[in-house]
Order: structure tokens, then C-alpha cells, then sequence
């Protein structure tokens, strides 16, 4: 396997796909077709170098991916759920062209707000329910005499029982299940072009859905790093002091986690084999084996931004004859 550097991530019924500086959305239709988008890359952060440090890419990374993510997600839900109604079609007839752009000016606006608004309290939920819940549980643990050694370890298995609890329970969900689904085809789209075969239906879909550089094995990584990271406020004795030290400590953990998982990424050694096997398990539940309709989706949302051609030339020799005998089959 050689990286590509592509990534991606589910959205409601389709996928978003990155690579470098573009990333395309592409999303099935209520009428069968595909909407596809494209839109340039923008670090959240602005263009400065230092973004591109060691364990500050990881933060800033990590809040892009949030960003577009849920952008991608919002949009998505728009083009896969009902088209415009008919009262929405009538008023907007009426209306001038200028209307109509003051009207699109404030609507854009307004989604704005709403993405980081939606992205500002994902962060805070995240953190009050896998950084300090865990750790406000476990401290009860002292009213029995227990060290705060006793409450940190105590605090790594309410932390992964809450993690793994609340990943089980999403993947019994029948919309979220349809999501993983499209999880899976993302990850099959790109194993397959970094196996070298040539993106089609059909390999595609013969393609393993399980992948080192997922989010989902990066978000475990992250549950582990914060576990050993958090012993580090063992011999602090105020409680508040050790519970914001946790707080502080985010962007450490995204940081370090996010330089793990892409050198086990880059890596097929057997040390990044074996760092790998947990997040890997862990997509059992957050993948599902795609349909070839959805293997489609994720196609049209690669070629938006890659030339897997020009990769499986460069990097397996493929020949044009090789290539195009499978054009056919997409």
C-alpha cells in the first residue's frame, strides 16, 4: 500500500473527499443522481507556516476537520433530503434579482453562524463528556479513601466505557447505519487506489473497508494519548487545578495523536501494524460494507480532486492500456 493522501469522511448519503487543497462533496439525490461540489481548502487558522508544525498541524487539523466536516454534513442534508417546496419556489419567483442576492448574502450568513456555533458546542460536549465527566465520576472514588493514582486508572475505564458505549449505541441507529455504510465506501474508494487497481465499481467494492488513517482510529488514539497524558497531574493536590490542567491538555493530545496515526499511516512496520490494531478494531462498528450505488458516490467524489490515473502511473507503473480497460466498469 502506498499513501495517496486522500481523506474523506461520510456525510448523509455521500461522501467528502480531500485531497491537499480541494475537497469535493458528493451526495445522492432524491431523484438517483449525484450532486457533486468542489471547493477550495482553507485552514481555519489563516495561511501562517507555524500551522504546519509538528503536533500544531494536529490542532489545526483537527478543527478543520470539524469545520468541514460539519459543513459538509449541513450540505448534505440539504441536497439529500426534500427539494425546495413549493411555497419556498413562490416566494423566491417573486423577488428581483437583487432581493434574491441579499436574500442568498443573509442566508450564507447566517449558515456562518450556525457552522461554528454547531462546531463551537460539538467541542464543548466532546469535552465535558470524554475529558472531564470521567474524571468528576472517578474522583467520588475518594469519599472510599482511594489515591489519586487509584482515580486516574479508574478514570481510563469510565473514559473508554463511555467511548465505546456511545460508539455502539450510534451503530445500532438505522440513519447512522446508512452513514457508516458510506464510511465504509469512503475507505474502500481509497484502499483501493492505494493498492494500485484501478477505481471501479467492482474493485472498489472488493476492497478492504478497514484503514490505518481513520478518523475513528484517530479519535481511540486520542482516548489513549489523554490516558497516559492525564497521569501527568497525579501529584498535583487541588482538584480544580488537575481538572483545567485536562482542559489545557486537548491540544496536546490532538496534537501528539495526530502525528502517531500519520506515521502509522505512512508506516507498514510492525510497530505501526501494531498501533494501528485497536482504531482498526474499532471500525467494526463504524463501517459497514457498502452498496455498489454508494461505491459510486465515493468514485465521482475522488476524481473531483485526484487523478488516480496519474497515480497508478507513477507509483505502480500502470500503463494507459491497463487503465483504460477498465474505464467501462465506472
Amino acid at each position: 500500500m502506498k499513501p495517496s493522501n486522500i481523506g474523506g469522511q461520510a456525510v448523509m448519503e455521500g461522501i467528502m473527499m480531500r485531497h491537499k487543497d480541494k475537497y469535493s462533496v458528493g451526495v445522492r439525490r432524491p431523484d438517483g443522481g449525484i450532486e457533486l461540489k468542489t471547493e477550495d481548502y482553507k485552514c481555519t487558522f489563516g495561511k501562517s507556516p507555524i500551522w504546519k508544525k509538528p503536533l500544531l498541524r494536529g490542532v489545526a487539523g483537527f478543527v478543520d476537520s470539524l469545520v468541514i466536516g460539519t459543513k459538509c454534513l449541513m450540505y448534505s442534508a440539504e441536497i439529500a433530503g426534500d427539494e425546495e417546496d413549493e411555497k419556498e419556489k413562490e416566494a423566491n419567483a417573486s423577488l428581483s434579482e437583487e432581493e434574491l442576492q441579499k436574500k442568498k448574502a443573509k442566508e450564507d450568513k447566517m449558515f456562518k453562524v450556525l457552522l461554528y456555533v454547531t462546531v463551537a458546542i460539538s467541542i464543548a460536549v466532546s469535552i465535558g463528556a470524554f475529558a472531564f465527566l470521567p474524571y468528576v465520576l472517578a474522583s467520588l472514588l475518594r469519599k472510599v479513601g482511594a489515591s489519586e493514582v487509584i482515580v486516574t486508572i479508574v478514570e481510563a475505564f469510565v473514559k473508554l466505557a463511555l467511548f465505546l458505549g456511545y460508539m455502539i449505541l450510534i451503530s445500532r441507529m438505522k440513519d447512522i447505519r446508512r452513514t457508516f455504510m458510506y464510511h465504509g465506501a469512503e475507505h474502500k474508494c481509497i484502499n483501493c487506489v492505494e493498492n494500485g487497481l484501478p477505481l471501479t465499481v467492482e474493485n472498489v467494492m472488493k476492497s478492504t473497508r478497514f484503514h490505518r488513517r481513520c478518523g475513528t482510529s484517530f479519535l481511540f488514539l486520542v482516548m489513549l494519548v489523554s490516558i497516559f497524558l492525564h497521569f501527568i497531574f497525579v501529584l498535583v493536590p487541588v482538584f480544580w487545578i488537575r481538572l483545567a490542567g485536562r482542559l489545557l491538555m486537548v491540544p496536546v493530545v490532538a496534537g501528539v495523536s495526530f502525528e502517531i496515526i500519520q506515521w502509522a499511516g505512512r508506516n507498514d512496520t510492525a510497530c505501526a501494524r501494531f498501533f494501528s490494531k485497536p482504531g482498526l478494531a474499532l471500525q467494526r462498528l463504524t463501517t459497514v460494507e457498502p452498496t455498489p450505488d454508494m461505491a459510486e458516490v465515493a468514485i465521482k467524489a475522488v476524481e473531483a480532486v485526484f487523478d488516480w490515473k496519474a497515480y497508478l502511473k507513477q507509483e505502480f507503473g500502470l500503463t494507459d492500456q491497463q487503465l483504460n480497460r477498465n474505464e467501462n466498469e465506472l
